[in-house]
C-alpha cells in the first residue's frame, strides 16, 4: 500500500463500501462529539468525512489535530446513515472509519485569516498568504481552468499546423511603449539586458527564419501601473505570427480559436460568428470607443449638420453629438440629474444637455428653447426619434467629443440596465489611422509603428499622413481589448518612409531596432500576426473584475509581491558583482 494515499479524497463511492484504503490531505475541520469525532478531510480533488470512534486514544489524537494540517489516514470505506448522507458533495453516501491517523505536516501557528470560506480579507493578507488563499476551492477552479484554458489553446493552434517556439527572456531594450524591466550584466560593466514587453521582434525574425506558423504562450514584462483588467509586472499573451500571410489570415485562425475556447469553457452564448468588422473611425462615431461594448444597443449619432449656424453658445463651433434612448422620457427627473453630475464629474465635461419628446414631437427639457421648430423636426427625423423618447447632447472638439460620448454612452447603458446578457460580443476594429497628431501638434505614429501602411510606399509618398491608414486590427469582447495585432512592414524602403514621416531618420531604426531592420535586408517574407490576452479571457471566462484572482502568485497594485518580498533589497556584495551603486534619495 502507498505510504500516503491509495485514493484521492473524491474517488469512493459506494462500491468502494468495505474497502481498506487510505487517503491524505488538509483538515478542513474537526467536530468533536464527545467520542465520536468527525474530520472533513479535502485535497485538490473533492472532500471526504472521516469518522474516529471506539478507539480512546485515537479519538483523543484526531479531536486535536488543528485544522489545516495535513493527515493521512488509513481506513474502512463505510456507507452513511440515510439521515446523514450530505448531498453537497460527491462523496457523501459514504465516510471513511479510520484505523490509523497521522500527523504529516501540523499547523504550528494561528491562521491569518480563515481559510476556504466565502468571507472577506483584505486583499494585501490574501496576498502575503497566498499560499492559504489558494486552498480557496473558488481560486483553485481559477486555476485549474486556466491550465486547462492553455492546454486548449496549445492543441488549437498545433491543430492549425503552427509550431511553438520559445523566445528569450533575457533580451535588449527596446522602445515599445512602456518602461523596460532592467537587467545588470555582470559580465558587461555598465551594460543591461531587458526583460521583453512582447516577444514581437523575436517572433518576426523567426518568420524571416523561415518558421511559416509561429506560437507560444508567452510571458510579457512591463513595468507600467496596475489595472483591474491588467496585471503589473508580467502577463501572459497567445502569441502567435504567420508567414506570407493577410490580415484575413490572423482573422480566420484566432476567430476560430477565441470562439471555440469560449464555447468551450463557458455556457454564456457566443455573439455573431464570424466576429463583425467596424473601422476604427465608425466606432469612434457610433460607440465613443475603440473598443465597443456591442451588448449596449446604443448609438451616438452627429448632428453637427443641425447647429451649424446655431447662437446657443453650448453648440456653436462644435461637434455635437447625440445618444436616443428609446422611452428615456419616462425616467425620473434624478436619472437625467444624475447623468449629468456623472458626466461633470466623472467624465471632466462642462456638461450634459438632455430632452425629451413630447406626444406632439415638441421638445421639453433645460435646452428646449433654443431650438426651433425647423431644427427640431430636422433632427428628430435625422436621428430617428420618437415621442417618448430622450435624447443626450454632448458638444465639444474634435478628440474629446468622441470620448465624452463614448462614455456617456457606456454609463447609460448601465444605469438603464440595457446590456444585452449573457452573451460574448465580439468584435474586430479594423483601419486604424497610421498616424496621429500628438499633444504637441506632431505626427507621430498612432499604433504600431511596424503596421504596413495601406497602400504602402505609394500612400506614404502621396497622401495626407492623417489619412493613411495602416493594416492594423483589435480584437475586442464586451467592451474589452483582447488583443492588437498588424500586418507587418518586412519593407525597409517603406519603413524608412514610414519613419521619416514621424519624424525619425534612418540612423534611429538602425540603432533601436537594429536585428529586425538588419534582417529585412535579407528577403523577409510578408507577415502578420496577434497576441491576445490570456489573463484578460480568463476574466471572462470567470466573470471576475481583477486580474488578480486568475493568477496564481500576483502581485499587489503597486507592482509588489507581499509573499516573497519583492522588491527587496540586496547586499552590497551584490551590487558590486553588477557594477551597481544605489543612491539614497534624501528624505
Amino acid at each position: 500500500m502507498h505510504e500516503y494515499r491509495t485514493h484521492k479524497c473524491s474517488d469512493i463511492r459506494l462500491e468502494h463500501v468495505g474497502q481498506k484504503i487510505k487517503l491524505a490531505g488538509w483538515v478542513e475541520t474537526v467536530r468533536d462529539l464527545g467520542g465520536v469525532v468527525f474530520i472533513d478531510l479535502r485535497d485538490q480533488y473533492g472532500i471526504t468525512q472521516v469518522v474516529a470512534s471506539g478507539n480512546e486514544e485515537l479519538v483523543d489524537m484526531a479531536s486535536r489535530i488543528p485544522n489545516e494540517s495535513t493527515i493521512s489516514v488509513l481506513g474502512i470505506v463505510r456507507k452513511r446513515d440515510e439521515e446523514t448522507i450530505n448531498k453537497n458533495i460527491a462523496t457523501g453516501e459514504v465516510e471513511l472509519f479510520a484505523e490509523e491517523i497521522n500527523i504529516l505536516g501540523k499547523r504550528l501557528k494561528n491562521l491569518p485569516f480563515e481559510v476556504n470560506t466565502d468571507k472577506e480579507v483584505r486583499e494585501d493578507l490574501r496576498l502575503q498568504y497566498r499560499f492559504l488563499d489558494l486552498r480557496n476551492d473558488r481560486l483553485k477552479e481559477n486555476l485549474i481552468l486556466r491550465a486547462k484554458v492553455l492546454q486548449y489553446i496549445r492543441s488549437q493552434m498545433i491543430e492549425r499546423g503552427f509550431l511553438e517556439v520559445q523566445t528569450p527572456i533575457l533580451t535588449s531594450s527596446s522602445p515599445e511603449g512602456a518602461r523596460d524591466y532592467l537587467v545588470p550584466s555582470r559580465v558587461h560593466p555598465g551594460k543591461f539586458y531587458a526583460l521583453p514587453q512582447a516577444p514581437q521582434q523575436f517572433k518576426q525574425l523567426l518568420m524571416v527564419s523561415g518558421i511559416d506558423k509561429y506560437f507560444q504562450i508567452a510571458p510579457c514584462f512591463r513595468d507600467e501601473d496596475a489595472r483591474a483588467d491588467r496585471a503589473p509586472g508580467e502577463f501572459y499573451q497567445l502569441d502567435m505570427e504567420m508567414a506570407f500571410a493577410t490580415q484575413e489570415d490572423v482573422f480566420s485562425v484566432i476567430e476560430e480559436v477565441m470562439y471555440n475556447v469560449f464555447k468551450e469553457f463557458s455556457n454564456i452564448k457566443v455573439g455573431d460568428y464570424p466576429f463583425p468588422r467596424i473601422p476604427y473611425r465608425e466606432a469612434m462615431e457610433k460607440y465613443g470607443s475603440d473598443k465597443p461594448d456591442l451588448r449596449n444597443p446604443l448609438i451616438i449619432q452627429d448632428i453637427t449638420n443641425i447647429f451649424e449656424n446655431t447662437d446657443f453658445k453650448a453648440f456653436a463651433g462644435k461637434i455635437v453629438r447625440v445618444i436616443v434612448v428609446p422611452n428615456g422620457a419616462e425616467q425620473s427627473r434624478s436619472f437625467f440629474e444624475g447623468m449629468t453630475e456623472f458626466a461633470v464629474e466623472e467624465c471632466k465635461a462642462k456638461g450634459l444637455a438632455w430632452l425629451k419628446v413630447n406626444e406632439d414631437r415638441t421638445l421639453q427639457g433645460p435646452i428646449a428653447k433654443f431650438i426651433n421648430e425647423e431644427a427640431t423636426e430636422k433632427m428628430l427625423t435625422q436621428i430617428s426619434a420618437n415621442p417618448g423618447d430622450a435624447i443626450f447632447f454632448i458638444a465639444e472638439q474634435h478628440g474629446i467629443v468622441e470620448k465624452l460620448a463614448g462614455q456617456i454612452r457606456t454609463e447609460l447603458g448601465i444605469r438603464l440596465g440595457i446590456l444585452e446578457k449573457d452573451i460574448y460580443r465580439f468584435c474586430w476594429i479594423v483601419d486604424f489611422p497610421m498616424y496621429e497628431l500628438s499633444d504637441e501638434g506632431k505626427i507621430d505614429f498612432c499604433h504600431n509603428p511596424f503596421s504596413m501602411p495601406q497602400g504602402g510606399l505609394d500612400a506614404l509618398n502621396n497622401k495626407e499622413p492623417l489619412d493613411i491608414l495602416a493594416y492594423q486590427y483589435d480584437i475586442v469582447c464586451n467592451g474589452i481589448e483582447l488583443s492588437s495585432g498588424a500586418v507587418r512592414n518586412h519593407d525597409p524602403e517603406i519603413m524608412i518612409k514610414a519613419f521619416e514621416i514621424a519624424g525619425y531618420d534612418k540612423k534611429t531604426i538602425e540603432e533601436k531596432f537594429p536585428a529586425l531592420f538588419n534582417a529585412f535586408h535579407y528577403g523577409a517574407p510578408p507577415h502578420a500576426g496577434i497576441a491576445p490576452g490570456i489573463d484578460r479571457i480568463l476574466m471572462m471566462l470567470k466573470d471576475v473584475d481583477n486580474i488578480r484572482e486568475v493568477i496564481a502568485f500576483p502581485m499587489n497594485s503597486k507592482a509588489e509581491d507581499l509573499l516573497m518580498g519583492a522588491p527587496g533589497r540586496v547586499t552590497d556584495e551584490q551590487l558590486e558583482e553588477v557594477h551597481i551603486k544605489v543612491v539614497e534619495e534624501d528624505k
